[in-house]
């Protein structure tokens, strides 16, 4: 009897599922809409950058002085280009982006800052999300960060300051 009754059950919900659909009144298939790619906008607004990656090539570690480095561009579309979001790769890289709408043939510029206290090398990205043609662009930030603390040589001990009685 459950078996029944589950049997039942199963062909009720198929059935119940498959009306939901509405067949053509002659049967046959319904025709495919065909997708069709919305076209571009010739006068949306376009970025121009000078570069797209930045190599901070090797700094030392905690000078924060080489830690900030900046992306320009130039908007070179008909349309005035609005930011809507920047985004690091990480929490070691913040991004900041011009809040104000950047007039058609104006420069603006991405400032990036990277955590230089993590030694070793790096390869960071920073997405810049906006109404230009491309949407969203990947930006990247490469570099090597030398710890300059000296490093005790193997086997010694570390110097220790004569203690005063």
């Amino acid at each position: 009897m459950k078996k029944l009754i589950l049997m039942l059950a199963t062909i009720g919900a198929i059935t119940f599922s498959n009306a939901q659909t509405a067949a053509p009144a002659n049967g046959a298939k319904p025709a495919a809409t065909p997708a069709t790619p919305a076209a571009p906008d010739p006068n949306a607004a376009d970025f121009k950058w000078e570069t797209k990656n930045i190599d901070y090539g090797t700094v030392t570690k905690g000078d924060e002085t080489n830690s900030t480095r900046f992306f320009k561009f130039t908007n070179v579309g008909k349309s005035p280009l609005i930011i809507s979001s920047c985004h690091g790769s990480c929490g070691c890289t913040v991004p900041s982006c011009p809040t104000e709408s950047i007039l058609p043939g104006k420069e603006g510029s991405i400032k990036v800052h990277y955590d230089i206290n993590r030694p070793g090398n790096f390869t960071k990205t920073v997405t810049v999300s906006s109404n230009a043609k491309d949407g969203n662009v990947t930006l990247q930030i490469t570099g090597k960060v030398e710890d300059k603390t000296p490093a005790a040589a193997p086997g010694t001990a570390p110097a220790t300051a004569p203690v005063k009685k």
